[in-house]
C-alpha cells in the first residue's frame, strides 16, 4: 500500500518542493534528538528538501494511518507527497541521502 501525505497532514508550507523528510518523535526518545540532527543536515545540503517533525503522541490519528509502530520513524516524502521510503531507528546520514535521491 502506497500512502500519501498531504499538506493537511502537515502544517502549511512543510512539504517540500523536491522532497521532505517526515521525521515521527516522542518527548522522550533520545534517538529523536540525534535523527533531528541527521536530517536537518541532510535537508541543508539539498535544495528543496524540507524537514518537518511530528509528536506521534499528538498526531494519534495520524500515525495510526501511516502504522507507525515506533519513534524515530522516518519517512521520505517525493514533491507530490507519496512515501517513496521508510525506515524505524535512528538513520545513518548516508542512508537518508540515497533515500532522498529516490524521491528526487
Amino acid at each position: 500500500m502506497t500512502h500519501r501525505l498531504t499538506a493537511a497532514d502537515l502544517a502549511p508550507g512543510q512539504l517540500g518542493e523536491r522532497a521532505t523528510l517526515v521525521q515521527f518523535s516522542s518527548a522522550f526518545c533520545q534517538p529523536c534528538r540525534a535523527t533531528r540532527r541527521v536530517l536537518d543536515k541532510v535537508a541543508a545540503m539539498v535544495d528543496g528538501v524540507h524537514h518537518v517533525e511530528i509528536d506521534a503522541e499528538d498526531r494519534l490519528a495520524l500515525v495510526r494511518r501511516l502504522d507507525i509502530r515506533r519513534t524515530p520513524t522516518v519517512l521520505v516524502l517525493d514533491a507530490d507527497g507519496r512515501v517513496v521510503s521508510a525506515a524505524e531507528g535512528q538513520p545513518r546520514t548516508v542512508d537518508v541521502i540515497a533515500a532522498v535521491g529516490r524521491a528526487l
